[in-house]
C-alpha cells in the first residue's frame, strides 16, 4: 500500500465518487487520489447521475465508500445531492468532500450545516486534497458505510 494512503486511511480499495460537470477537474482529481493510492476511481459530470450510480453500487453490494462532489452542476447541485445523500439510508454515513468556487463564510456555513464532511476552495492541488482527505477520514472513520 502507498505510505501516503496508509496516512490517510482511507483503503487503497476504497471505492470513489468523483462528481463535476468539468471534465478537467474530474480527471485532476481522479489523478491525484491514485497518486495517492486510492485505485477505484470512478467519475460522472452531475449530481443527478451520481445519485443513480451511488444507488446502484449501494444495492449491487459494492457502495462507494468516498463523494468528492463540486457545488455548482447542472441537473442535481452539489448540496442537493449531499441531502439526497443524507437521505437515504443506504448512503448517508458515505463521507462527503465538497469541493467549489465558492469561498464565502455563508456558503461554507450552509455546507456545513447540511452535513458536509469537509470543504475544498478551488484552485486545490495534491497537498490541500490530501489534508482534506485526512480530515474527513478523522470525521468519518467511526461511520459505518
Amino acid at each position: 500500500m502507498n505510505p501516503t494512503c496508509e496516512a490517510l486511511m482511507f483503503p487503497s480499495e476504497t471505492r470513489v465518487l468523483i462528481v463535476d460537470d468539468l471534465k478537467t477537474i474530474r480527471n485532476i482529481l481522479s489523478e491525484i487520489l491514485k497518486k495517492i493510492g486510492l485505485k477505484k476511481v470512478d467519475q460522472c459530470g452531475d449530481g443527478k447521475q451520481a445519485l443513480v450510480q451511488l444507488k446502484k453500487a449501494s444495492q449491487e453490494g459494492d457502495p462507494f465508500g468516498l463523494i468528492i462532489c463540486d457545488w455548482n452542476m447542472p441537473e442535481l447541485t452539489g448540496l442537493e445531492l449531499l441531502n439526497a445523500k443524507n437521505n437515504d439510508n443506504d448512503l448517508k454515513n458515505t463521507p462527503f468532500l465538497m469541493v467549489t468556487i465558492e469561498s464565502e463564510k455563508d456558503y461554507v456555513l450552509k455546507a456545513i450545516a447540511m452535513g458536509v464532511d469537509d470543504f475544498v476552495v478551488k484552485p486545490f492541488n495534491e497537498q490541500i486534497i490530501t489534508k482534506k482527505l485526512e480530515n474527513v477520514w478523522e470525521r468519518t472513520q467511526g461511520k459505518q458505510v
